[in-house]
């Protein structure tokens, strides 16, 4: 190497490379105890913080014996009754030196105070504890479906946590403004963009009055976001740099936020889970890591956290393998490549810079008064974009093109899922029973009365949430004084009964619901139903919206109905009843709904069901008698439409 070679060595030299983002993975299962060992695991092979996933029960705010919760204890995240559960979770794990991400939002005050108070016992310094809290409802009332109270004393308790949290634990995110739901129940970015940000504002109004002004700029760099990144690699990435901007700019001109750091989008990030598909689920894979790519490369727009879905989510619980694959996506592409070596890679890039305008133009146009119109405009912007797959203007490969090739071979005897023993919901309300005998009912009942006396008030619910945590009260207990108090909520479905301008193609199934209808002598009526606690509405909305624009009568009153409910809603005159259930729990849930069917003497009414269920699930459901089970693969819904004709056709030739 010459001496001139030597002197321009160190200027060549890439400058300090970043550090990686946070590297988490969303886990959590069956009981406190199976999935604290999920976690210590995870870290050992180098996960860098923890995101909690808790089950439909603890989400929605029942006990696990609850009648609601029946077929959902420990199937799509881990069941958190009381402190001894919290306790188990993070057995081994210093809270202090954790950063924590807690995926909870109508339930969030009381699981940030069972997390405090399993800290404090740990001997913590509860100010330096990091993490966050999703604590985000209004995505909940218009995508996820897991809320309890209206939407006021909603927004009034994210700022409860948002206070406290400033004041007592500074180090924490309070809220997480989540959009990856909105763009799960099928937002376009424009719509992801102006409903997250609308939502981030009804917050931020809520927070102003309760701190000095001085203070405030500093909460607000304290809200953070949980977005979405699909396949669409470009745009999303711009959409991206687009919420950097508009965030900025809204903390700038509307807040008077000058500090910059106190302006920053901080955001996580999982990358699209309604994109992978159960055809060919290998693919899933690069889909996966294209995605991760959108909210990676722009070093400007990157995300402070990531985790991934695994390859086979759309088959059923991934496997701990399965889990370390995508983390392993995620430390190749951090630790072996270049890419924090460099500074942003798309500054002044003409083409990125016209579309992230494009999208903040189209974004921007408060949340709290605009739920009905928000949820009907996703339902909408959904139906397009199935209109899209069916049409074949959207390609989706091993769906609607190239369907032929391979079996896979990571999809094994198991099926290529972990499934959850049944056996972990009679253990787990065994536990619950036994914490319930052994407390100290006096402080109980003590602890709920001041709850309920803060929340009737309007004092901060934190305070009494973490002294109630501590006295032994349970989930549900806390959730049902917020129920007692501010009342339980039933959210729109987006569905209205008017027919939609998308009846392209629908002319012959039209035909055929009218014939059967004139048989019947009256208008087909399907009952599309939700039973149990799955949130996840979009297959049934869909369902229902289509069946709507075919011409049958529809009886859709959304999420979270037992199935002695839907019975009863099928006395009315229902000709079909179609059950969506995406958790998991569809035999035990099944099972009750066709045995009350039966009682009630309508079992000549065909019963279908959809959802992520296995070949052999799907067998024993029609061996209790459903008619048709429908999967993620069966994506064509007009198909569906003349099944549901053809089913009740043949009841109405019978009775002739």
């Amino acid at each position: 190497m010459t001496d001139v070679q030597k002197d321009r060595q160190p200027s060549d030299a890439p400058p300090q490379a970043d550090r990686p983002w946070l590297i988490r993975t969303y886990a959590g299962h069956s009981t406190a105890k199976a999935s604290n060992a999920l976690y210590r695991n995870n870290l050992a092979k180098g996960q860098t913080g923890l995101s909690v996933a808790f089950d439909l029960p603890t989400q929605t705010g029942y006990d696990s014996d609850h009648v609601l919760s029946r077929g959902e204890v420990g199937k799509v995240g881990v069941p958190v009754c009381h402190l001894g559960d919290m306790r188990t979770l993070f057995d081994q794990i210093p809270l202090e030196q954790m950063n924590t991400s807690m995926t909870i939002n109508a339930t969030a005050p009381w699981l940030l105070s069972l997390y405090i108070a399993v800290a404090e016992e740990q001997g913590a310094d509860v100010s330096k504890l990091q993490g966050t809290v999703q604590n985000d409802l209004i995505k909940e009332y218009l995508s996820r479906g897991t809320y309890i109270c209206p939407p006021k004393p909603s927004l009034k308790m994210i700022g409860d946590v948002a206070e406290y949290c400033y004041t007592n634990v500074p180090k924490w995110n309070p809220m997480n403004v989540c959009s990856y739901h909105l763009q799960e129940a099928g937002a376009t970015p424009e719509q992801e963009l102006a409903f997250a940000l609308a939502t981030a504002i009804a917050v931020l109004d809520e927070l102003k009055p309760r701190v000095a002004p001085e203070d405030f700029p500093a909460l607000c760099g304290r809200i953070s976001f949980f977005v979405n990144a699909g396949i669409r690699f470009v745009t999303e990435m711009c959409k991206m740099r687009a919420f950097v901007m508009l965030w900025d700019e809204i903390l700038e001109t509307r807040y008077g936020v000058q500090d910059p750091k106190f302006r920053r989008f901080r955001y996580g990030v999982q990358v699209n889970s309604l994109g992978l598909t159960e055809q060919q689920p290998e693919n899933n894979v690069y889909r996966i890591l294209i995605e991760m790519l959108a909210v990676t490369l722009s070093k400007n727009a990157r995300a402070r956290a990531v985790q991934l879905p695994a390859w086979n989510e759309a088959l059923g619980l991934p496997r701990p393998w399965d889990q370390q694959w995508s983390m392993r996506m995620q430390q190749i592409l951090a630790y072996e490549t270049d890419l924090l070596e460099y500074g942003d890679l798309f500054d002044g890039n003409p083409a990125v810079e016209a579309k992230v305008a494009a999208l903040a133009d189209g974004a921007m146009g408060g949340a709290i008064e605009a739920i009905d119109y928000m949820k009907g405009r996703l339902v909408d912007a959904n139906a397009e974009r199935l209109n899209r797959i069916e049409r074949n203007e959207t390609i989706v490969v091993g769906v609607n093109k190239w369907t032929e090739g391979e079996a896979s071979p990571l999809v094994g005897e198991d099926g290529g899922i972990m499934v959850v023993d049944p056996a972990v919901e009679q253990e787990q309300i065994a536990r619950l029973n036994a914490w319930r005998a052994e407390r100290d009912d006096a402080a109980v009942a003590a602890a709920l009365a001041e709850l309920r006396a803060a929340a009737k008030e309007g004092r901060n619910v934190m305070p009494a949430s973490i002294a109630a945590a501590k006295a032994g009260v349970t989930t549900g207990e806390w959730a049902q004084q917020m129920r007692v108090v501010h009342g339980e909520y039933r959210g729109p479905t987006g569905v209205s009964r008017s027919v939609s301008n998308k009846t392209e193609g629908l002319d012959d199934i039209r035909d055929a619901v009218d014939a059967v209808s004139d048989r019947l002598g009256r208008r087909l009526r399907f009952l599309v139903g939700k039973p149990g606690l799955d949130g996840h509405s979009n297959g049934a909305e869909q369902i229902a919206f289509r069946a709507r624009d075919c011409g049958m009568e529809i009886d859709y009153e959304g999420i979270r109905l037992t199935p002695e409910q839907i019975v009863e809603a099928a006395k009315n005159g229902a000709h079909v009843v179609g059950l969506s259930i995406l958790s998991g729990s569809h035999i035990p849930l099944v099972e009750d709904l066709m045995e009350r069917m039966r009682a009630e003497g309508l079992g000549n009414v065909p019963v279908v069901v959809g959802g992520i269920i296995p070949d052999e699930d799907a067998r024993r459901l029609r061996a209790m008698g459903v008619a048709k089970v429908y999967t993620p693969k069966d994506f064509v819904l007009n198909t569906i439409m003349m099944d549901i004709v053809a089913l009740v056709d043949s009841k109405a030739v019978a009775a002739e």
